[in-house]
């Protein structure tokens, strides 16, 4: 069975933990018949390595590390891969693939003017 384990950065605000939910709820709901999951690299839980253990523990015997990071980096480079290597020792029988960064996709410029063209300002700063 597959899994999708989205995986975000982290961040103190509690916005960001709801956000990264609804999606992953939304992704479910598009993706009924694979095991969804989100983790996140620091400052926030559940981190990868709970992340692939949920994923695990619900079947999974391949795991996509999916990216939710706009561009390649150091975490995207070096710090996501060394925990996927750790989670492949751990789970030999696990098949693990990384994605690229969201923001390489070929619909990332489209998005831009889409919302360049319907901007929205967060109350706050209004």
């Amino acid at each position: 069975m597959k899994a999708i384990l989205l995986v975000s950065h982290g961040s103190r605000s509690p916005k960001t933990k709801e956000e990264i939910s609804v999606l992953v709820n939304i992704l479910r709901q598009l993706l009924p018949n694979e095991i969804v999951e989100f983790a996140f690299l620091e400052i926030e839980h559940p981190d990868i390595p709970e992340g692939i253990g949920r994923c695990v523990a619900q079947g999974a015997t391949e795991i996509v590390v999916t990216l939710n990071f706009l561009n390649a980096g150091r975490h995207v480079d070096q710090d996501i891969p060394a925990i996927v290597h750790a989670a492949k020792n751990k789970y030999p029988q696990i098949k693990f693939n990384i994605t690229n960064p969201i923001g390489q996709h070929p619909k990332i410029p489209t998005l831009f003017i889409d919302t360049i063209n319907n901007p929205s300002v967060p109350p706050s700063f209004l």
